[in-house]
């Protein structure tokens, strides 16, 4: 294997594995039920104000919500909708995230629009006589908002019948992307009463975010200590519905750079579970073990939603697996690491920018012994090209020949052309994780380099996109970054040794062009960091190509002597 084909077989391998993850995201076995989940998601139902709302069955498209009165709540981290209608969670504007085209002001993590999408949180008890998500409640106003220097605010929603009061609260904290919903319970009836609540968030089964180049996941997720992370595809719900009990954990929903969770307290017991609601209508959804009250007796439980940024700090901080909702794969053991360092080197230098440019060349540097003999070989290589090129010449086509003689100038030379293959192979792993790391960072979303570049997670578009109306091209950004990173590929190609096969020498020449194309497509700051390891690869491949000029040239000068 020459230098040219081990290059191609690199990037080939590296096309597999990426094509290997998605066929594993693709086809991963759905999760089996394990007991069916009883929650009120179908029929009619009838509220305290005697209301008729319906919230019907699977896959008859005939889901949809009422509305009641709206309750706006302003935060230091949100703008958000309560409805009285099941005290739902209708909408959730996260204040410090813009949207994707920043003319849209701030990102919507949760609406209840269904166009372009619909995205929710409700709540609700199961037992009689006691309020579901369909249940109309009553609150004494309608907005709140957290005053400065005030630490946290409540939204109380007030229900009653037969006796039974129930008050849902929700508990808005600053600074923090976690809320708080309990109920307080005051069964004045005269029997006893055992509700258990559940937990719900109700998504349709669209993505957000993502392209065709970078492919992201939006769907369910949970997470128990015996089954640390799984994700179940909107696609696998209407196949077959999870149901997954367990006395820890967490579940929610999770899209590229976002993600909401619904967290039982510790130590209560729960079930997970997933159904279709309606033409493409999705719930997931936590039950807790239910709660005894006596008549005349009070109560009080209740649970977390997390609901904002995939920020680690964050993540971790609302409960334990839930960082693994920024999902880097099967690299994560690499991943995970990387970024501990490039937030460690942001926190010194305050750009993501420059910190990527930063780790990229620590990555070079450490690497560097390993990449030394890859360059060292190509360097060789590339100084026996005259010497390949005649004997092409001179035994034409009879190749077993041709290999005879190139294995005896090998020998004669002490070259082992297979030298350069495992130190590229031992760097690929981190290669492809510091790659999905940086495309799964939220971090970098919106977050500034320099110039015209504001937004690392952002394709680069200094000269524009090209009209959709133009075939194949069209809605391609052109930046300056993939266009210097095609540069830095020609250059390479000149310093590598140029291969015998013409085959491989037109593909070699196509290659920069294919991969700038690409590149067009891909966020800023993946491109910056292929920018910074060509320029400095084009560095330490000169310098090894010089030196090892210098060598043979001097070989050359005793031999004559």
């Amino acid at each position: 294997m020459d230098t040219r084909r081990l290059v191609l077989f690199v990037i080939f391998s590296f096309s597999i594995m990426m094509l290997w993850d998605a066929w594993q995201q693709k086809n991963a076995p759905i999760v089996p039920a394990q007991q069916e989940v009883q929650t009120p998601v179908s029929g009619e139902v009838t509220t305290a104000a005697g209301t008729v709302i319906t919230d019907s069955g699977v896959n008859d498209g005939s889901f949809k919500l009422e509305n009641g009165q709206r309750i706006k709540v302003s935060t230091d981290l949100y703008s958000a909708e309560l409805d009285t209608v099941g005290g739902d969670l209708r909408r959730l504007v996260l204040n410090k995230h813009r949207a994707a085209d920043i003319k849209e002001g701030n990102y919507v993590l949760m609406d209840d629009a269904q166009k372009p999408m619909l995205y929710i949180a409700q709540t609700g008890l199961l037992g009689d006589d006691l309020p579901s998500h369909h249940a109309l409640f009553t609150s004494t106003a309608n907005s709140y908002t957290l005053a400065d220097g005030q630490a946290s605010q409540e939204v109380r929603l007030s229900w009653t019948s037969n006796g039974i009061s129930v008050d849902k609260i929700y508990t808005f904290h600053r600074g923090s992307y976690v809320i708080d919903v309990r109920y307080l319970v005051n069964n004045g009836s005269n029997q006893a009463i055992s509700p258990s609540a559940y937990y719900q968030l109700v998504h349709d089964g669209e993505s957000k975010q993502g392209s065709k180049m970078l492919p992201t996941f939006t769907g369910g997720a949970y997470y128990t200590e015996a089954d640390k992370f799984k994700k179940v595809k909107f696609s696998d719900m209407k196949k077959e519905s999870l149901a997954k009990t367990s006395q820890d954990g967490w579940a929610g929903v999770i899209e590229h750079y976002f993600a909401s969770a619904w967290i039982a307290k510790s130590g209560i017991g729960r079930e997970f579970s997933t159904k279709q609601l309606g033409d493409n209508i999705f719930a997931v959804r936590v039950k807790t073990s239910p709660v005894n009250i006596t008549a005349g007796a009070k109560a009080e439980f209740g649970a977390s939603l997390f609901a904002g940024p995939q920020t680690h700090a964050d993540l971790a901080a609302a409960a334990p697996g839930l960082e693994f909702a920024v999902d880097y794969g099967w690299l994560t053991i690499v991943a995970k690491p990387l970024f501990w360092v490039l937030s460690k080197i942001e926190a010194l230098v305050h750009n993501w920018g420059v910190a990527i440019v930063i780790v990229t060349i620590l990555l070079k540097a450490l690497f560097y012994p390993l990449s030394a003999k890859s360059y060292r070989s190509m360097a060789q290589m590339r100084e026996l090209a005259p010497r390949l090129q005649s004997m092409k010449e001179k035994f034409g086509e009879d190749k077993q020949k041709m290999q005879q003689a190139m294995m005896e100038l090998y020998r004669s030379e002490k070259i082992n052309p297979m030298s350069g293959c495992l130190p590229i192979l031992i760097q690929v792993p981190v290669f492809i994780a510091f790659y999905w790391m940086l495309s799964g960072t939220v971090e970098l979303r919106h977050a500034p380099f320099f110039g015209w570049i504001q937004d690392l997670a952002a394709p680069d578009t200094l000269f524009g996109i090209i009209p959709k109306s133009i075939p194949l091209l069209g809605g391609m950004p052109i930046g300056l970054l993939p266009i210097l990173m095609g540069a830095t590929m020609i250059i390479q190609t000149f310093l590598n040794p140029p291969p015998t096969d013409p085959v491989q020498a037109q593909v070699m020449k196509i290659m920069p062009i294919v991969f700038s194309i690409f590149f067009f497509f891909f966020p800023a700051g993946l491109v910056l960091y292929w920018l910074v390891n060509n320029i400095l690869s084009i560095a330490q491949q000169w310098y090894v190509n010089k030196t090892i000029h210098a060598a043979t040239l001097a070989k050359k000068g005793n031999a004559k002597k």
